[in-house]
């Protein structure tokens, strides 16, 4: 299959790289094109002579034009010939700002299919639009999908508690920054370590990211789940987490259990119950035996169920089965 590609490819590390390199190894051919640099021509010319163009359209990214044609434009036309348009999105829209691009953008209202790791917005277009919603899971690059030799020697751990992420986050999300000062408060700078942007180490990526996990006995994972009660969405680093080889802990989402069993594949504790938390911390700390147990299977189970290989399959079938 020939796949126009449009989004954001100018680091190795975007999503869009990985789903380009994970169609690559599918056997399709892959024309990626920048957004903010392709023009909505050039997206045109592309797509008319491909079987399918995948557009993940970044927050507040524009598409130039040459002649006046504009995205919304290239979309009709292709819908005319009988070009499926697709994206595939990670991220959450309800209860945030970016909520208003829905009515704002009119990517929103003429992508052929949207698929959304968010159940919610998905049902939100098959009722209230002609885009075709449909629920799928986050992933992890199959690449990455590998548990690394770890740099420590003799049982020793360079971490004991870690957190991947940024402290600064959405401002509708104040549980994170709380939750990090928690686990400084609580673990102090001897076990416990903030990566990201913001934290001791700085933001960690590729492989140095899995020998990250390697060397650290327990990550605590966080999802944006407003009110804690927010269903059927979570986080992509829970699968890049579990994939990577680390062992996790956490926040229960109703929906999590479809791909995760609790204690065989990763821990799950109560949103806000810091009580909780700390029990389930303290305890696998202590307990190799059974932290190790788990780790192997969440990877395990993850490596062979949750990858981006799988993900566009499902995605690339659902597509041809139906209707553009």
């Amino acid at each position: 299959m020939k796949i126009a590609f449009l989004g954001n490819f100018g680091v190795d590390y975007s999503s869009e790289s990985h789903h380009k390199k994970t169609l690559q190894g599918l056997g399709h051919q892959v024309f990626p094109l920048q957004e903010g640099k392709a023009t909505a021509e050039q997206v045109e010319a592309v797509a008319s002579a491909s079987d399918m163009l995948v557009w993940v359209h970044t927050h507040g990214w524009q598409t130039p034009t040459e002649n006046g044609t504009s995205m919304v434009d290239v979309l009709k036309c292709l819908k005319e010939r009988g070009t499926p348009t697709v994206t595939y999105h990670l991220d959450l829209w309800f209860g945030l700002q970016r909520q208003k691009d829905l009515e704002q953008d009119e990517f929103y209202k003429h992508i052929g299919h949207f698929f959304t790791v968010d159940k919610l917005m998905a049902d939100w277009f098959n009722e209230n639009t002609e885009v075709k919603g449909h629920y799928i899971h986050a992933g992890v690059y199959g690449e990455e999908c590998y548990i690394a030799a770890p740099s420590f020697q003799f049982d020793t751990y360079k971490h004991d508690v870690i957190f991947v992420g940024s402290r600064g986050y959405h401002p509708e999300w104040q549980y994170r920054p709380q939750l990090i000062d928690w686990l400084k408060e609580t673990y102090g700078q001897d076990k416990f370590t903030h990566i990201g942007g913001d934290g001791q180490v700085p933001t960690t990526r590729g492989e140095a990211l899995n020998t990250l996990y390697a060397d650290s006995k327990i990550a605590i994972g966080d999802s944006l789940c407003l009110n804690f009660d927010y269903p059927h969405y979570w986080s992509d680093r829970v699968y890049e987490t579990l994939g990577r080889g680390g062992f996790m802990i956490h926040p229960y989402i109703k929906g999590m259990e479809e791909d995760f069993e609790d204690g065989k594949h990763l821990v799950f504790y109560k949103f806000g119950d810091f009580d909780d938390l700390k029990a389930k911390i303290d305890y696998y700390l202590e307990h190799d035996d059974e932290r190790e147990a788990i780790r192997l299977a969440g990877h395990e189970h993850v490596k062979a169920n949750h990858t981006y290989r799988q993900r566009w399959e499902a995605i690339i079938k659902e597509v041809s089965d139906g209707s553009n």
